[in-house]
C-alpha cells in the first residue's frame, strides 16, 4: 500500500513539475503582480499539509490495529 501511494505521489508531482506552458507563466506573473499568488500558495500548502497530517494519522491507527491483532 505504501509503495502504491509513493508511486502515485511521485508521478503526480512529476507531472506538475513538467506541465509548464506559456499561459501558466502569464497567469502566474499576473497573479504575482496583483499579490494573489501568495493566497494561492497558502491555500495549496494548507491542503497538502492537511493531507499529510491525515495520512500520518491513518497510518498510526492502522499500525495500532495491526499490533492489536
Amino acid at each position: 500500500m505504501k509503495n502504491k501511494l509513493s508511486a502515485l505521489l511521485l508521478s503526480f508531482f512529476g507531472f506538475l513539475s513538467t506541465a509548464k506552458s506559456q499561459s501558466s507563466e502569464t497567469m502566474a506573473s499576473t497573479m504575482r503582480s496583483n499579490g494573489k499568488i501568495y493566497v494561492v500558495v497558502a491555500v495549496l500548502a494548507t491542503i497538502v499539509a492537511g493531507l499529510f497530517f491525515y495520512l500520518i494519522r491513518i497510518d498510526k491507527k492502522v499500525s495500532k490495529l495491526e499490533k492489536d491483532l
